[in-house]
């Protein structure tokens, strides 16, 4: 409830559902021993009945109680269509084999990997030949990031938007047709001990304003560090005028892959009113403690007007800015001339291009 940037205030956001069951056998459990007899026995069970509510509201959109955001498509064989699957492979992790078995088998377009370092891009080089362009920016802090494309990307850049060490891409990505649309890629950092959110939010919201000015439909995916319900996450939404396929189909968590009572939905992809969903399904467990998530998308920018979009009140907007004003973070344009010849390669029948 309280909009704070504070670490031990945001990361309450994460385990509502688990709060909202924890409350609820605590409070079936006291009926069963105690009762609810006398008046405090009564006001526990209506403050407990109330956390319940409170929880239960942030979460109930992402049920199948609730109308979806994102439309389905409608055509029978679309051909602007293309997979996008995202994964945090976990640096310590080393089952590199099993990841890649996970990439063969459902053949993404694209492809982006959060968390890899050098030894992970050794270990999974393979992936040149089955992807002409690519950008590489592998790290040892658990930052590092890859991203693989069978489609031709042009402008593009690796950024370091708010934090040191934390990078971020953008692309201009080409289908077949022709047809172009953006892409950003973002993994800030989450909330922990004497590690507030303020460079989250910013970096969140940055990429929110590059996607709603850009002239193009934009993508963006990647490992959020923030749940789907949280104020944050619905801020980025509405500034940025991009859908959650999620809303009205499911959480689709995809950490912690070990714990399986405590799962969020950290990994995240938001696309334009432009693209129609085909499908959306959270794939199967490789070594990291992440679940990787695959999309197919078709970009249909005739259909958009169905769509509803989100949209922020006055509020919502000076919220956003005041976060952003409170780092100084310039908003960078994004589309750029600029290409990065040391990451950026086109590769296979493009030997020798960038």
């Amino acid at each position: 409830m309280v909009k704070s940037t504070y670490w031990w205030i945001r990361i309450l956001d994460f385990p509502r559902v688990q709060v909202a069951i924890l409350c609820t056998v605590i409070l079936g459990l006291y009926g069963w021993l105690y009762g609810y007899e006398l008046l405090t026995q009564k006001i526990f069970a209506g403050l407990l009945v109330l956390a319940i509510v409170n929880e239960l509201v942030h979460v109930y959109k992402f049920t199948p109680f609730v109308r979806v955001q994102a439309l389905r498509s409608k055509i029978k064989a679309p051909k602007n269509s293309f997979g996008v699957m995202i994964s945090n492979v976990r640096m310590s992790n080393t089952r590199y084999d099993r990841f890649l078995k996970v990439v063969r088998e459902n053949d993404p377009d694209l492809l982006l990997i959060n968390e890899p370092n050098h030894r992970w891009a050794n270990a999974i080089s393979e992936l040149d030949q089955r992807y002409p362009y690519c950008i590489k920016e592998p790290l040892e802090n658990t930052y590092g990031m890859m991203f693989y494309s069978k489609f031709k990307l042009t402008h593009t850049e690796v950024r370091y938007l708010v934090e040191e060490g934390i990078p971020s891409f953008y692309m201009l990505v080409e289908l077949p047709s022709g047809l172009k649309f953006d892409l950003f890629t973002v993994h800030p950092q989450p909330p922990h001990l004497n590690k507030d959110t303020d460079t989250r939010e910013a970096e969140l919201l940055t990429v929110a304003k590059m996607a709603k000015d850009s002239p193009y439909a934009s993508i963006v995916i990647g490992d959020l560090n923030d749940v789907a319900w949280s104020y944050t996450t619905n801020l980025f939404r509405k500034i940025s005028g991009l859908l959650d396929p999620r809303i009205g189909r499911g959480f689709f968590n995809t950490y912690n892959a070990f714990v399986p009572f405590f799962r969020y939905s950290l990994d995240h992809i938001f696309y334009d009113p432009a693209f129609r969903l085909i499908r959306i399904k959270r794939l199967p467990f490789f070594g990291s403690d992440h679940f990787p998530m695959f999309i197919r998308l078709n970009y249909e920018p005739l259909e958009a007007d169905e769509h509803e979009v989100p949209e922020p009140n006055e509020e919502e907007q000076e919220d956003a800015e005041e976060l952003l004003n409170k780092l100084d973070v310039d908003v960078p344009t994004n589309i750029s001339t600029n290409i990065n010849t040391n990451t950026v390669t086109a590769q296979g029948n493009n030997t020798g291009q960038t």
